[in-house]
C-alpha cells in the first residue's frame, strides 16, 4: 500500500494532468474567442466556402450554407468536448493517483486521458474550419479520421481502464480487510 499523501502521489501523474488542464484551457480559449470574435470566426467559414463555391458548390452559395452552419456546430462541439473531456480527465487522473494500484498502468491511463481529450477536441475545431473549404463536413471528418479515431478510442479505453483499476483495487482491499 502506497503511504505517500495524495498531493505527493500526483507528481507522478504530471503528464496526464498537464494535458488535461491544457484541454480545459483549450476549451476556455475557444469560449473566449466566441465572445471576442464570433462574427470573424463565422465570416472565415463563409469566406472559405465562397472561395470554392464555383468548384465545390456548383456555383450556388445556397449549397454552401448548410456546410458552413454545420461547420460552426463543429467549432462549438470542440469547445464543449474540451471542457467536458478535460474536466473528466482531471477527475479520473486524481482518482488514479489515489488508488493503491500499480503506477505504470495508472500513469499510462492518465496520459491517454489527457492526450485523448485534447486531441479529440482539436479534431472538432480543425474539422469545423476545414469543412467549408472541402465542400462538406463529411469530407473534413474523413480527412481527419487519423486524429479522431485514435484520440477518441484512447479516451474511451482509458476511461474503461480507470473503472477496471478502481474495481480491482476495491476488490483487493476488500479481500485484505475480510
Amino acid at each position: 500500500m502506497e503511504t505517500r499523501s495524495l498531493p505527493a502521489r500526483l507528481g507522478a501523474f504530471w503528464p496526464g494532468l498537464s494535458l488535461a488542464l491544457l484541454t480545459v484551457l483549450f476549451g476556455q480559449a475557444i469560449g473566449i474567442a466566441f465572445g471576442a470574435a464570433e462574427d470573424a470566426m463565422k465570416a472565415r467559414l463563409r469566406d472559405d466556402a465562397a472561395a470554392v463555391t464555383a468548384t465545390l458548390y456548383k456555383g450556388d452559395p445556397a449549397l454552401a450554407k448548410p456546410v458552413v452552419d454545420k461547420a460552426w456546430v463543429y467549432v462549438q462541439r470542440a469547445h464543449l468536448h474540451a471542457g467536458a473531456m478535460g474536466t473528466t480527465a482531471l477527475v479520473l487522473i486524481v482518482l488514479l493517483a489515489a488508488l493503491d494500484a500499480p503506477r505504470g498502468p495508472t500513469r499510462l491511463v492518465a496520459w491517454a486521458l489527457g492526450a485523448g481529450g485534447l486531441a479529440y477536441s482539436v479534431y472538432w475545431l480543425w474539422a469545423g474550419f476545414l469543412a467549408p473549404g472541402l465542400g462538406s463536413t463529411g469530407a473534413a471528418k474523413a480527412r481527419l479520421a487519423w486524429l479522431a479515431l485514435p484520440s477518441s478510442g484512447a479516451y474511451v479505453v482509458a476511461t474503461a481502464a480507470a473503472l477496471a483499476l478502481l474495481i480491482a483495487t476495491g476488490r483487493r482491499q476488500a479481500r485484505a480487510a475480510g
